[in-house]
């Protein structure tokens, strides 16, 4: 499926309409009486799974966490026995997650990973997140990611990824974060196709207060918000 969540000349106004909608459905975990967002614990597995389809499926969002090298050698079986162990789906008493679920009408509709920035080995590895900014640790567990937005097929279009990373920042907040990071991909105004939107949309993190604070490809982009 081809599509994108919004064109990229709407998506760098800081003050999109969207954007106080989305902070307080981040807030209340509820749009309208429709949106839910949760840990990854308070979700179940087989919930998290219907949204993972095709190519999320396949990755089992171990790509970022791994790197490329092992990620690569290992079958999606193992890829999702690691992510299983990693959100802790159904123990809502677990103390630690990776991840936020989203449901819409009580069905399940959206995945946001959002982390520690140092513990995606692809975020550490990629020349992306540190050109033009050379002195960067990437050991500053103070500064966390949003690596992967994934929308289930049949609920895209419907701007759920801007309420997603908005819930991120509250969740990161929440847990003592000093900074919180994207890497969206800049769209020219052309349709993309899902697998490459996995970063999210410039739009998504502008709504949430992100600034740009460098551009280390011509279609990629770095986002942060000092929290």
């Amino acid at each position: 499926m081809r599509g994108s969540e919004r064109p990229d000349p709407d998506a760098r106004a800081p003050d999109a309409p969207d954007a106080p909608a989305a902070a307080a459905r981040a807030r209340n975990g509820v749009s309208e009486g429709e949106l839910r967002i949760v840990p990854a614990n308070q979700a179940s597995w087989d919930d998290l799974q219907a949204i993972l389809t095709g190519t999320a499926g396949r990755c089992q969002c171990e790509r970022q966490r791994l790197g490329d090298r092992d990620w690569w050698h290992l079958p999606v079986a193992e890829r999702a026995a690691i992510f299983r162990a990693e959100t802790h789906c159904g123990d809502p008493r677990a103390k630690e997650t990776i991840g936020l679920v989203a449901y819409l009408d009580g069905e399940p509709t959206g995945w946001c990973a959002v982390d520690r920035r140092g513990v995606y080995g692809r975020v550490r590895g990629s020349p992306v997140p540190w050109k033009e900014r050379p002195f960067e640790s990437k050991d500053d567990d103070t500064v966390w990611a949003i690596p992967c937005l994934v929308v289930r097929k049949g609920y895209r279009h419907r701007h759920l990824t801007y309420d997603l990373v908005a819930a991120a920042v509250e969740y990161a907040r929440e847990r003592g974060a000093r900074a919180i990071e994207g890497y969206p991909l800049l769209t020219g105004g052309k349709e993309i196709i899902w697998d490459e939107m996995s970063v999210g949309s410039v739009g998504a993190f502008a709504s949430a207060g992100f600034r740009e604070v460098s551009h280390p490809t011509k279609r990629r982009v770095v986002m942060r918000l000092d929290l």
